[in-house]
């Protein structure tokens, strides 16, 4: 299970450290642009799930269009090299901001990496405490 916040630092090639604890579920994945600025990395199997949504989605609306292009060309398959690491790709550590440091998430089925700034940014933003973001949920059934 992808649980847990973890930091790394990128090195000079770009490739960053995935905690060893999510290395079982992410020997392989797919690494994509996230929403908030972030990186989405989904283990194979919860990439086809998502895959096999988005092509039922009608593709004569606007915004399934685009959603789908950013979403896919923004994609790419990476797996863990022998020391833990992996490449991020230039154009995905521009559109995160990913420069030096990074914060890991687990969400349960996925994965994000974030820039430090933005994490930070993202979570001191004002907003929904944690027992609104709560009852929000409990509003969902959860």
């Amino acid at each position: 299970m992808l649980i847990g916040e973890y930091y790394h630092s990128l090195d000079p090639k770009g490739r960053v450290i995935i905690p060893s604890k999510f290395r079982e579920d992410l020997s392989e994945f797919v690494m994509t642009k996230g929403l908030d600025e972030c990186l989405f990395l989904y283990p194979n199997s919860e990439w086809e799930k998502i895959e096999n949504k988005l092509k039922e989605l009608p593709m004569t609306n606007k915004a399934v269009r685009s959603f789908v292009r950013t979403f896919f060309s923004g994609a790419c398959d990476c797996a863990i090299d022998k020391q833990g690491r992996v490449l991020i790709p230039q154009n995905l550590r521009d559109y995160a901001n990913i420069k030096d440091s990074s914060v890991i998430v687990g969400l349960s089925n996925r994965a994000e990496i974030w820039s430090q700034e933005n994490w930070e940014k993202y979570n001191s933003e004002e907003g929904l405490t944690y027992e609104e973001l709560a009852e929000k949920m409990s509003e969902l059934g959860i």
